[in-house]
């Protein structure tokens, strides 16, 4: 089975984490490339979809959500997982608390009626230079920090979930 992990990135962790998830999915026997949702000009060819994007302002970047629009009838009736790249992982304090909030607003944002079997809240990488002047000062006020918080063990488990349910069919 075709496994397309299609991703939209604004700084290049979503594609990280893409790439990861295209590679275990292949090690477990799936032939699954990531590739940039802007860039896919035939999703019919794809037996099941891993779809992900960077998260602004609770929602997918215009690239994703144009995916998902374009081919929703493929999307359909085919096995879906989807996962929105943030920060959760650089808050502290109260604002780490809230960060489980920021899943169902990003869901309920999402184009269509989007059929989905799991959606993944993934933290990824915060540098200072892809933050303004302000929202850096707003960042540390928030009790942010920069690095990078992904989590590849959680990632290469989800991953393994996925390819054992496509396994079985």
């Amino acid at each position: 089975m075709n496994v397309l992990v299609g991703y939209a990135t604004a700084h290049g962790s979503t594609r990280g984490i893409a790439e990861r998830l295209a590679a275990r999915l292949s090690q477990a026997g799936l032939k699954a490339e990531a590739r940039d949702m802007s860039t896919v000009d035939d999703a019919d060819a794809y037996g099941a979809f891993v779809l992900g994007s960077a998260v602004h302002g609770q929602a997918w970047l215009v690239p994703a959500e144009d995916f998902v629009r374009a081919n929703a009838d493929i999307l359909g009736p085919r096995p879906v997982w989807i996962f929105s790249v943030g920060m959760p992982g650089a808050l502290r304090g109260p604002w780490k608390r809230l960060a489980p909030k920021e899943a169902p607003a990003i869901i309920e944002r999402l184009p269509g009626d989007l059929p989905f079997r799991g959606h993944r809240l993934l933290s990824g990488v915060v540098t200072r230079k892809q933050l303004p002047r302000t929202g850096r000062l707003l960042f540390h006020l928030m009790g942010g920090r920069f690095g990078d918080y992904r989590d590849w063990a959680a990632i290469d488990a989800w991953a393994a979930g996925i390819a054992a349910e496509l396994s079985r069919g």
